[in-house]
């Protein structure tokens, strides 16, 4: 018989009050038998009414998560649920940490906190060869392209793997969750260890065009693109595309997006929305003089089931965790393939979130499908040993 994704916990509520729907998940749930629960938490919920409904497991448990700008489960793509996945204690040991005052972002503190989690995870568990790192973001804070390049560095050969806090399509406030708290301005942190093979992948359905452009006027801290080819950004861009201006939407971008190419790889730089003044804000930084190439878009559907299907060549079912931009959801939902590339990722088995920006090792990018595949130890877990992981491992660093 294959291996299966049956070792990690995957539950979920659409009971749209949140009393309900928090409560409903943590009776599905074994804390005491769990390393970590990750929350994802669909736009409308109660912050608050979860906070105290994780209290009692606070301590004993590692919970991270955040909100989003969708979710992902048993059904595919979700709105306005709490999905759960849960990592159980017999086959990863987990170190959690979280970084406050992102928009003061200290470099140095987060290479500490990464140096501090890696020699927990390593001290305990030095026979299992597999680490990896998974980090959620404030997805407003415009910090991630440094957060990440630091947290990397710390990391060294471990993979890096995450997703940007959404908050639907309102843009308003994001959230992450850590120590049973839900936090603004912070990112969370999560250092895994385990004798489980663990994949971490990434992939787009884009293919850069030979349309060319040039950044002539930005400003790469707060994102925004004033200049393309010396022109104004949003008019420029549009004339590109043929269309108006006042066209230019959320569709359009998801639809239209810009890559910089380096070498034969090439980095999707999303478009988030455009200002009054024309100006195009985006989710990554932007440095004036960068060339972008317009992107087209290939089958969504087809190219998802393809890469997942790589990702289990022997016919494995790993339990998948995903951070998919919420620009290919939208994307989705404007080609009305969402229905259909829904029942790809419920036959995967994908469990994750629609965000506002991935993360992948060194590099901050967007309009990708991102995550981990885990897969089952092949030797007898028995013989591993599950250890005395009951105390957990939790850091915090403030950025003054």
């Amino acid at each position: 018989m294959l291996p299966d994704a049956s070792f990690i916990t995957r539950v979920q509520s659409d009971a749209p009050k949140t009393a309900d729907a928090i409560a409903h998940v943590l009776a599905q749930l074994a804390p005491e038998t769990l390393a970590l629960i990750i929350l994802f938490v669909g736009e409308g919920h109660d912050l608050a009414v979860i906070e105290q409904a994780l209290a009692p497991i606070v301590g004993d448990t590692q919970i991270i998560g955040c909100t989003t700008a969708g979710e992902i489960g048993a059904g595919g793509y979700l709105e306005r649920q709490i999905v759960v996945m849960g990592l159980p204690r017999s086959l990863f040991r987990v170190a959690t940490g979280h970084l406050s005052n992102l928009r003061q972002f200290d470099p140095e503190a987060a290479r500490d906190l990464t140096f501090e989690l890696r020699a927990e995870v390593t001290f305990s568990t030095a026979d299992w060869a597999n680490e990896v790192a998974f980090l959620l973001s404030d997805g407003l804070s415009l910090m991630e392209d440094q957060l990440v390049w630091a947290l990397s560095e710390a990391l060294g050969q471990s993979p890096l793997v995450g997703g940007s806090a959404g908050d639907g399509l309102s843009f308003g406030k994001t959230f992450v969750l850590h120590e049973g708290r839900f936090l603004t301005d912070a990112a969370v942190l999560a250092l895994l260890r385990t004798p489980c093979r663990v994949t971490a992948f990434r992939f787009d359905h884009l293919e850069p065009t030979d349309h060319r452009m040039v950044v002539t006027d930005a400003d790469p801290e707060q994102r925004l693109v004033r200049g393309i080819n010396g022109m104004p950004a949003g008019p420029e861009y549009a004339r590109i595309l043929g269309k108006d201006p006042e066209q230019l939407s959320p569709f359009t971008f998801a639809a239209n997006p810009v890559v910089s190419k380096i070498g034969d790889e090439h980095h999707v730089l999303a478009i988030q929305r455009v200002e009054p003044d024309g100006t195009l804000r985006f989710f990554s930084a932007i440095e004036p003089g960068l060339v972008l190439r317009l992107a087209q878009s290939t089958d969504l559907e087809a190219h998802l089931e393809r890469e997942l299907s790589r990702l289990a060549p022997k016919g494995e079912t790993p339990a998948i965790l995903a951070c998919d931009c919420i620009l290919r959801r939208l994307e989705a939902e404007n080609s009305q393939s969402a229905h259909r590339i829904s029942k790809v990722l419920d036959r995967f088995g994908v469990t994750g979130f629609n965000t506002y920006g991935e993360q992948f090792n060194l590099v901050h990018v967007n309009q990708t499908f991102t995550g981990l595949a885990f897969y089952p130890p092949e030797e007898d877990t028995d013989a591993l040993g599950t250890g005395d992981f009951t105390a957990p491992l939790m850091k915090t660093r403030a950025d003054a």
